[in-house]
Protein backbone atom coordinates (compact mmCIF):
# COMPACT_ATOMS: atom_id res chain seq x y z
CA UNK A 1 0.00 0.00 0.00
CA UNK A 2 1.49 3.33 -1.07
CA UNK A 3 1.46 6.25 1.33
CA UNK A 4 0.44 9.00 -1.11
CA UNK A 5 -0.14 9.02 -4.84
CA UNK A 6 2.42 10.90 -6.93
CA UNK A 7 1.93 12.19 -10.48
CA UNK A 8 4.23 12.49 -13.45
CA UNK A 9 5.14 16.13 -14.26
CA UNK A 10 3.04 16.25 -17.44
CA UNK A 11 1.96 19.84 -16.62
CA UNK A 12 3.13 22.59 -14.28
CA UNK A 13 0.24 21.79 -11.95
CA UNK A 14 1.10 18.10 -11.82
CA UNK A 15 4.76 18.74 -10.99
CA UNK A 16 5.13 18.08 -7.28
CA UNK A 17 1.44 17.28 -6.81
CA UNK A 18 0.47 14.48 -4.43
CA UNK A 19 -2.96 13.14 -3.52
CA UNK A 20 -4.32 10.81 -0.88
CA UNK A 21 -4.06 7.06 -1.10
CA UNK A 22 -7.61 5.74 -1.46
CA UNK A 23 -6.78 2.03 -1.48
CA UNK A 24 -8.33 1.56 1.99
CA UNK A 25 -11.71 2.94 0.86
CA UNK A 26 -14.12 0.12 0.10
CA UNK A 27 -17.13 2.05 -1.27
CA UNK A 28 -18.01 5.43 -2.75
CA UNK A 29 -21.71 5.23 -1.89
CA UNK A 30 -22.44 6.63 1.60
CA UNK A 31 -25.30 5.49 3.84
CA UNK A 32 -28.24 7.75 2.86
CA UNK A 33 -29.88 7.91 6.28
CA UNK A 34 -26.59 9.12 7.79
CA UNK A 35 -26.25 12.11 5.45
CA UNK A 36 -27.25 15.68 6.23
CA UNK A 37 -27.15 19.02 4.44
CA UNK A 38 -25.33 22.08 5.74
CA UNK A 39 -25.74 25.73 4.85
CA UNK A 40 -22.47 27.34 3.88
CA UNK A 41 -21.88 30.87 5.11
CA UNK A 42 -18.86 31.56 2.87
CA UNK A 43 -17.19 33.21 5.85
CA UNK A 44 -19.90 35.85 6.35
CA UNK A 45 -22.15 36.61 9.30
CA UNK A 46 -25.89 37.36 9.30
CA UNK A 47 -25.17 40.91 8.11
CA UNK A 48 -23.20 39.73 5.10
CA UNK A 49 -19.88 40.96 6.46
CA UNK A 50 -16.78 38.80 6.13
CA UNK A 51 -15.85 37.41 9.55
CA UNK A 52 -13.58 34.59 8.31
CA UNK A 53 -11.37 35.51 5.39
CA UNK A 54 -10.40 33.35 2.41
CA UNK A 55 -13.60 31.27 2.36
CA UNK A 56 -16.00 30.87 -0.53
CA UNK A 57 -16.99 28.65 -3.43
CA UNK A 58 -15.87 25.05 -3.35
CA UNK A 59 -17.46 21.77 -4.32
CA UNK A 60 -20.80 20.82 -2.82
CA UNK A 61 -20.69 18.14 -0.17
CA UNK A 62 -23.06 16.41 2.21
CA UNK A 63 -22.33 16.10 5.91
CA UNK A 64 -21.76 12.62 7.38
CA UNK A 65 -23.41 12.17 10.78
CA UNK A 66 -20.59 10.78 12.94
CA UNK A 67 -21.36 8.97 16.20
CA UNK A 68 -18.83 10.35 18.66
CA UNK A 69 -20.31 8.35 21.53
CA UNK A 70 -21.59 4.81 20.95
CA UNK A 71 -24.37 3.44 23.21
CA UNK A 72 -23.38 1.44 26.30
CA UNK A 73 -23.09 -2.24 25.45
CA UNK A 74 -22.91 -1.60 21.70
CA UNK A 75 -21.61 -4.37 19.47
CA UNK A 76 -21.31 -4.29 15.71
CA UNK A 77 -19.24 -5.03 12.63
CA UNK A 78 -17.43 -2.71 10.21
CA UNK A 79 -19.09 -2.90 6.79
CA UNK A 80 -17.17 -0.26 4.83
CA UNK A 81 -14.34 2.26 5.09
CA UNK A 82 -15.42 5.51 3.44
CA UNK A 83 -14.07 8.90 2.41
CA UNK A 84 -15.47 11.91 4.24
CA UNK A 85 -15.11 15.31 2.50
CA UNK A 86 -15.67 17.13 5.81
CA UNK A 87 -12.61 15.83 7.69
CA UNK A 88 -9.09 14.53 7.17
CA UNK A 89 -9.75 11.11 8.72
CA UNK A 90 -11.47 8.15 7.09
CA UNK A 91 -14.79 6.99 8.52
CA UNK A 92 -16.06 3.47 9.11
CA UNK A 93 -19.65 2.43 8.49
CA UNK A 94 -20.55 -0.05 11.20
CA UNK A 95 -23.70 -2.14 11.56
CA UNK A 96 -24.93 -3.08 15.00
CA UNK A 97 -26.16 -6.55 15.85
CA UNK A 98 -29.71 -5.13 15.70
CA UNK A 99 -29.17 -3.92 12.12
CA UNK A 100 -28.69 -0.16 12.68
CA UNK A 101 -25.90 1.72 10.92
CA UNK A 102 -23.46 4.20 12.48
CA UNK A 103 -20.45 6.21 11.31
CA UNK A 104 -17.32 6.31 13.49
CA UNK A 105 -13.75 7.50 12.93
CA UNK A 106 -11.72 4.71 11.32
CA UNK A 107 -8.65 3.66 13.27
CA UNK A 108 -5.32 2.71 11.75
CA UNK A 109 -5.55 -0.67 10.02
CA UNK A 110 -9.33 -1.01 10.42
CA UNK A 111 -10.91 -3.18 7.72
CA UNK A 112 -14.36 -4.58 6.90
CA UNK A 113 -15.61 -7.38 9.19
CA UNK A 114 -13.69 -5.91 12.14
CA UNK A 115 -15.86 -6.09 15.26
CA UNK A 116 -16.41 -2.91 17.29
CA UNK A 117 -17.88 -2.76 20.78
CA UNK A 118 -18.50 -0.20 23.51
CA UNK A 119 -18.98 -0.34 27.26
CA UNK A 120 -17.21 -1.50 30.40
CA UNK A 121 -17.02 -5.10 29.15
CA UNK A 122 -15.50 -4.19 25.77
CA UNK A 123 -12.03 -5.69 25.13
CA UNK A 124 -8.98 -3.42 24.81
CA UNK A 125 -8.81 -3.51 21.01
CA UNK A 126 -8.55 -0.84 18.34
CA UNK A 127 -11.80 0.94 17.59
CA UNK A 128 -13.51 -0.10 20.83
CA UNK A 129 -14.88 2.64 23.09
CA UNK A 130 -14.56 2.55 26.89
CA UNK A 131 -14.55 4.86 29.87
CA UNK A 132 -11.11 6.11 30.88
CA UNK A 133 -11.36 4.25 34.19
CA UNK A 134 -11.47 0.95 32.25
CA UNK A 135 -8.55 1.72 29.90
CA UNK A 136 -5.04 0.60 30.98
CA UNK A 137 -2.57 3.38 31.75
CA UNK A 138 -0.21 3.98 28.85
CA UNK A 139 -2.78 3.07 26.20
CA UNK A 140 -2.96 5.03 22.94
CA UNK A 141 -6.42 6.56 22.49
CA UNK A 142 -8.37 9.02 20.36
CA UNK A 143 -11.80 10.71 20.20
CA UNK A 144 -11.63 11.74 23.86
CA UNK A 145 -14.59 13.23 25.71
CA UNK A 146 -14.14 16.39 27.80
CA UNK A 147 -17.51 16.27 29.53
CA UNK A 148 -19.52 13.14 30.22
CA UNK A 149 -22.19 12.39 27.62
CA UNK A 150 -21.17 15.17 25.25
CA UNK A 151 -19.25 12.91 22.87
CA UNK A 152 -15.69 13.08 21.59
CA UNK A 153 -14.23 16.57 21.29
CA UNK A 154 -10.46 15.96 21.37
CA UNK A 155 -8.08 14.09 19.02
CA UNK A 156 -10.27 13.57 15.94
CA UNK A 157 -8.01 14.36 12.95
CA UNK A 158 -6.11 11.97 10.67
CA UNK A 159 -3.12 10.25 12.25
CA UNK A 160 -3.77 11.81 15.67
CA UNK A 161 -3.55 9.98 18.99
CA UNK A 162 -3.35 10.74 22.70
CA UNK A 163 -1.99 8.74 25.62
CA UNK A 164 -3.50 7.96 28.99
CA UNK A 165 -0.57 8.76 31.31
CA UNK A 166 -2.08 8.74 34.82
CA UNK A 167 -5.31 8.14 36.70
CA UNK A 168 -6.85 8.19 40.15
CA UNK A 169 -10.37 7.49 41.40
CA UNK A 170 -11.77 10.80 40.16
CA UNK A 171 -9.76 12.03 37.19
CA UNK A 172 -7.31 10.93 34.53
CA UNK A 173 -4.44 12.71 32.82
CA UNK A 174 -4.37 12.53 29.03
CA UNK A 175 -1.37 13.67 26.99
CA UNK A 176 -2.65 15.32 23.81
CA UNK A 177 -0.85 15.48 20.43
CA UNK A 178 0.26 19.07 21.19
CA UNK A 179 2.09 17.88 24.32
CA UNK A 180 -0.48 19.36 26.69
CA UNK A 181 -1.51 17.13 29.58
CA UNK A 182 -5.19 17.63 30.37
CA UNK A 183 -7.21 16.44 33.33
CA UNK A 184 -10.38 14.57 32.33
CA UNK A 185 -13.10 12.85 34.37
CA UNK A 186 -12.56 9.08 34.50
CA UNK A 187 -16.23 8.61 33.53
CA UNK A 188 -15.52 10.17 30.11
CA UNK A 189 -15.06 7.81 27.19
CA UNK A 190 -12.36 7.39 24.55
CA UNK A 191 -11.63 5.03 21.67
CA UNK A 192 -8.62 2.72 21.50
CA UNK A 193 -5.95 3.15 18.85
CA UNK A 194 -4.61 5.72 16.39
CA UNK A 195 -6.83 7.42 13.82
CA UNK A 196 -6.12 6.21 10.29
CA UNK A 197 -5.09 8.04 7.10
CA UNK A 198 -1.88 9.10 8.86
CA UNK A 199 -0.27 10.14 5.52
CA UNK A 200 -2.75 12.99 5.08
CA UNK A 201 -0.09 15.51 6.19
CA UNK A 202 2.14 14.52 3.26
CA UNK A 203 -0.36 15.53 0.57
CA UNK A 204 0.96 18.34 -1.68
CA UNK A 205 -1.81 20.50 -3.15
CA UNK A 206 0.21 21.22 -6.32
CA UNK A 207 -2.03 23.89 -7.84
CA UNK A 208 -4.38 26.66 -6.77
CA UNK A 209 -7.44 25.00 -8.29
CA UNK A 210 -7.43 22.22 -5.71
CA UNK A 211 -7.71 24.77 -2.92
CA UNK A 212 -10.61 26.45 -4.72
CA UNK A 213 -12.41 23.09 -4.84
CA UNK A 214 -11.98 22.93 -1.06
CA UNK A 215 -13.59 26.34 -0.64
CA UNK A 216 -10.35 28.20 0.13
CA UNK A 217 -9.95 31.54 -1.64
CA UNK A 218 -6.59 33.17 -2.39
CA UNK A 219 -4.52 34.63 0.45
CA UNK A 220 -2.70 37.91 -0.22
CA UNK A 221 0.38 38.81 1.83
CA UNK A 222 0.22 41.99 3.87
CA UNK A 223 3.63 43.22 2.65
CA UNK A 224 2.32 43.60 -0.91
CA UNK A 225 -0.68 45.69 0.19
CA UNK A 226 -0.93 49.43 0.57
CA UNK A 227 -0.35 50.95 3.98
CA UNK A 228 -4.05 51.77 4.32
CA UNK A 229 -4.97 48.08 3.93
CA UNK A 230 -2.49 46.33 6.21
CA UNK A 231 0.09 47.19 8.93
CA UNK A 232 2.76 45.52 6.77
CA UNK A 233 1.81 47.48 3.65
CA UNK A 234 3.38 50.48 1.98
CA UNK A 235 6.96 51.28 1.07
CA UNK A 236 8.85 51.70 -2.19
CA UNK A 237 8.26 48.17 -3.41
CA UNK A 238 11.53 46.80 -2.05
CA UNK A 239 11.94 43.74 0.13
CA UNK A 240 12.51 45.08 3.63
CA UNK A 241 12.93 43.32 6.93
CA UNK A 242 10.22 43.57 9.54
CA UNK A 243 11.07 46.31 12.05
CA UNK A 244 8.18 45.29 14.28
CA UNK A 245 6.50 42.04 15.24
CA UNK A 246 4.14 40.67 12.53
CA UNK A 247 0.55 41.89 12.83
CA UNK A 248 -2.88 40.90 11.65
CA UNK A 249 -4.78 43.29 9.34
CA UNK A 250 -6.36 44.73 12.50
CA UNK A 251 -3.08 45.42 14.28
CA UNK A 252 -2.95 42.45 16.69
CA UNK A 253 0.29 40.49 17.05
CA UNK A 254 0.20 37.27 15.09
CA UNK A 255 3.28 35.34 16.28
CA UNK A 256 4.25 34.54 19.85
CA UNK A 257 1.19 36.27 21.20
CA UNK A 258 -1.04 34.54 23.72
CA UNK A 259 -4.65 34.54 22.55
CA UNK A 260 -6.10 31.91 24.88
CA UNK A 261 -8.05 33.53 27.70
CA UNK A 262 -10.32 30.86 29.15
CA UNK A 263 -10.04 30.90 32.91
CA UNK A 264 -12.83 28.34 33.27
CA UNK A 265 -10.67 25.55 31.81
CA UNK A 266 -7.22 26.57 33.06
CA UNK A 267 -7.61 24.28 36.07
CA UNK A 268 -7.92 21.24 33.79
CA UNK A 269 -4.48 21.74 32.21
CA UNK A 270 -1.93 19.77 34.24
CA UNK A 271 0.92 20.67 31.89
CA UNK A 272 0.99 23.29 29.17
CA UNK A 273 1.87 22.40 25.61
CA UNK A 274 4.75 24.88 25.96
CA UNK A 275 7.68 22.94 27.42
CA UNK A 276 8.65 23.85 30.94
CA UNK A 277 5.52 25.88 31.65
CA UNK A 278 2.95 24.66 34.15
CA UNK A 279 -0.51 25.94 34.84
Amino acid sequence: MQAVKQYKPTTNGRRGMMSQDNSAITTDKPQKNLLGSTKRSHGRNNQGRITTRHKGGGSRRLYRKISYSLPEGFSGVVRHIEYDPNRSARIARIQSDSGEFYYILATQGMEPNHRVSSGQDAPIEKGNRLQLKNIPIGSVIHAVEIKRGRGAQLVRSAGASAQLVARDEISAQVKLPSGEVRIVDVECTASIGIIGNEQHQNVAIGKAGRNRHKGIRPTVRGVVMNAVDHPHGGGDGGRHRMAKAPRTPWGQKTLGYKTRHNKATEKYIARSRHAGKRK
